[in-house]
């Protein structure tokens, strides 16, 4: 039981830290998209940190 709740936490955490940081990458891309600069690959890679964060807390739930 102990160990499901540490994962949870450790999972749930780690989840909500990639969720926050994929966001602030994607409006940083939108800025720069904004700008006239170069965009693609920065919310590229903001959608997938933030896709990977959204797993991680959706996953974590089933260990609660």
């Amino acid at each position: 039981m102990k160990k499901n709740k540490k994962r949870w936490l450790l999972q749930s955490v780690a989840g909500l830290l990639l969720t926050g940081t994929g966001l602030s990458i994607c409006i940083h891309g939108g800025i720069e998209k904004y700008a006239g600069g170069e965009w693609f690959w920065t919310g590229t890679l903001g959608l997938v940190i933030f896709q990977a964060g959204l797993c991680l807390v959706i996953d974590g739930a089933r260990y609660r």
